[in-house]
């Protein structure tokens, strides 16, 4: 099992790691690129799921449900922003008569 300071530690390079590496992302590709990592969000509510079977008291159990609910909106929200970017790319029946 992770200690507290250890698990902190990696939350923190984690955090440090994943900013760095958006921030120097080109506008352009932000988009497809979180569009394309919606696998991603899955993994995350599959873990917030097992945290949450794991959680024994009731303070772990709602923070449980309230991780399980962001990672489930993080998720959905995902998959709606691609949507919405693939029907920017479609021609629209007007521009080819």
């Amino acid at each position: 099992m992770i200690e507290g300071f250890t698990a902190l530690y990696i939350f923190m390079l984690a955090a440090f790691t994943g900013y760095e590496v958006i921030s120097r992302v080109p506008v352009i590709l932000h988009t497809p690129l979180m569009s394309g990592s919606n696998f991603v969000h899955g993994i995350v509510l599959v873990g917030a799921m097992v945290a949450m079977g794991h959680a024994e008291t009731g303070i772990e159990q709602v923070i449980g449900f309230v991780g399980v609910l962001l990672a489930a909106v993080n998720a959905v929200g995902g998959y709606v922003v691609t949507e919405r970017m693939l029907e920017m790319f479609k021609s629209s029946k007007e521009d080819r008569g």
